[in-house]
């Protein structure tokens, strides 16, 4: 057994951490091949000598250490058994063999580890084992996200026909023939099939937003325009909350954009704002030019209640709400601020949230200028 020998360790220890200690047994031509591969290698990926010393690894490889690792032992960087023993069983058997790394520091993260014998070279007999890690932890995440999205969305259906059935059911029996109470229960479930309506138009919404994720729209879009236009949508149900919406843009905000997703983010932006921020003091939509950052700002600017500290890097999460019951009886999804999020990535902007309790939000929405006027302004 060659892994654990006190006598590897020490001498993997006392070797020099630079390329030549673990390359002064390779020939030059054998040294560029194993550099050339590890190059090509997108994920962290290690070329071991058959006493487990690291002969060559790429960048990935540094990054999940931290440091050059050339010269030194296996055993310093990953201090896994399980991996550690599946490698020497490759050394010494020559079969492949696959096992699972849980890294704990750096946030934790989990890998899937491949190791492979590599055939020797004519006149040398080195490398030995090939180690190739892939990170599993964003797979992982998404699964979770997954899973958690799913038992939501069904949680958020459930509830809307739970109360329909109810009526229903009241309706097939003691209200059956109560005139009253018939009018009262049809426009309840008239409202939870609203409900259930806005729930899946956003959840179809959000679904066509992240297929479309890695397409950068094109099209020439004044945001100017977008903001009065989204208010003037909004004005009754403005004044229906008892407040007024005023926009201040300035002409030609043109950027890069899909006109109806800009106009889609705009109106979620106002509607929270009109909701939850309503007050005699109304609502302030802005657009502007940060000429520093050649970038078009949209902000959205509420006096209501404000937002506690802890909830704002929360509030873009599907189906986080700082009040349920609020968010239910306005109206809410629990998926508005998903949507301006998705659609911010996808026309490479930004969604920051300021608030203090008791004074309003801020929602600012800033993307590039359009490339057109990028070009021009050179």
């Amino acid at each position: 057994m060659i892994w654990n020998r006190q006598s590897s360790d020490d001498d993997a220890r006392t070797q020099p951490r630079n390329d030549e200690a673990g390359r002064s047994r390779l020939q030059p031509d054998t040294a560029a091949i194993l550099d050339a591969i590890t190059r090509a290698v997108p994920d962290p990926f290690i070329m071991l000598d058959g006493s487990g010393v690291i002969l060559s690894h790429n960048r990935q490889a540094t990054e999940l250490t931290g440091q050059d690792m050339v010269g030194q032992h296996l055993s310093q960087h990953i201090r896994a058994p399980a991996v550690l023993e599946a490698t020497e069983r490759v050394a010494d058997s020559g079969v492949p063999d696959q096992v699972h790394y849980e890294r704990r520091t750096g946030g934790g993260r989990l890998f899937e580890v491949f190791i492979t014998p590599v055939p020797a070279l004519t006149g040398e007999r080195v490398p030995a084992v090939a180690v190739l890690l892939r990170d599993l932890s964003t797979q992982q995440q998404l699964e979770k996200m997954r899973a958690d999205f799913v038992a939501n969305a069904s949680h958020e259906m459930r509830t809307p026909l739970a109360s329909m059935t109810g009526f229903i059911e009241t309706l097939q029996g003691s209200a059956r023939n109560d005139a009253k109470a018939r009018e009262k229960f049809l426009g309840r479930m008239l409202e939870q099939a609203h409900r259930m309506r806005r729930l899946i138009d956003d959840l179809l919404s959000l679904s066509r937003i992240e297929m479309n994720l890695h397409r950068t729209p094109s099209d020439q879009v004044d945001m100017s325009e977008v903001a009065r236009y989204s208010a003037e949508l909004l004005a009754t149900r403005a004044s229906e909350a008892g407040c007024e919406i005023r926009v201040a843009a300035q002409p030609g905000m043109i950027v890069d954009g899909e006109r109806d997703e800009l106009i889609q983010i705009t109106q979620n932006l106002i509607e929270n704002a009109i909701k939850y921020g309503a007050s005699g003091r109304g609502v302030d939509v802005s657009v502007s030019h940060d000429t520093k950052r050649v970038r078009i700002e949209l902000d959205v600017t509420d006096y209501g209640a404000g937002i506690d500290a802890q909830h704002l890097p929360r509030l873009t999460e599907r189906f986080y709400r700082v009040s349920v019951q609020e968010s239910r009886s306005g109206g809410g999804t629990g998926l508005g601020l998903a949507i301006v999020k998705h659609i911010a990535l996808r026309h490479r902007g930004n969604l920051d949230i300021t608030s203090r309790k008791g004074e309003g939000s801020t929602f600012r929405f800033t993307l590039p200028v359009s490339s057109e006027l990028a070009k021009a302004a050179e």
